[in-house]
């Protein structure tokens, strides 16, 4: 059972109405390295993984959750008040005719969504350095997007969900460390 607060995990601002920012951003929503990828990425994992770091893909899986409902609010915000007329010249006007002013999951590209971004091995330390990359590609992402952007109010956020990356990526590494110096005595797998 979960317990949801009506508040984001940080505060979303924008500056003005950005489509061209909002279709960069939406790498981050429905991309291959996006935080739906990551949150369905981890809470699959789980299963397969040992005992002593299920929780923290539970956690961390979770967040990814949080992180996306600040993207959606982002994408939201910097559209909202779009006419059809920008939405084309930002390069949404096929998403405007095909889904309105509703979000929906695809890449920056206008590529959708697919489960095949979820990767899963059932191999502990294999799906780990998956997620360490999973991570680090988000990084790398949010800060190409802070870099596209003039938005000051909206890179506050960026950076925050930036920082989040780092940190994620840092717990994985604990973790197969944690599962490489069991393995290594023979304990597990």
């Amino acid at each position: 059972m979960w317990i949801y607060e009506k508040k984001l995990q940080y505060p979303v601002r924008v500056s003005s109405c950005n489509p061209k920012l909002a279709k960069y951003l939406i790498e981050q929503y429905g991309g291959a390295d996006g935080e739906l990828a990551a949150a369905l990425r981890y809470l699959n994992q789980r299963y397969t993984i040992p005992d002593k770091v299920v929780g923290l893909l539970t956690d961390i899986g979770t967040e990814e959750f949080a992180h996306l409902e600040m993207i959606a609010t982002m994408v939201y915000k910097l559209t909202k008040d779009a006419t059809p007329e920008q939405l084309k010249e930002a390069g949404l006007g096929e998403h405007y005719v095909n889904h309105g002013p509703a979000l929906f999951y695809h890449n920056a590209a206008g590529s959708p969504w697919t489960a095949t971004y979820i990767q899963a091995k059932g191999d502990p330390i294999a799906d780990l350095y998956e997620d360490i990359a999973a991570e680090e590609k988000a990084r790398a992402t949010y800060q190409w997007i802070i870099n596209m952007s003039d938005d000051p109010d909206l890179n506050d956020g960026l950076r925050f969900l930036r920082e989040r990356e780092i940190i994620h990526a840092q717990r994985f590494r604990e973790a197969v460390e944690l599962l490489k110096e069991e393995r290594d005595q023979k304990k597990i797998f």
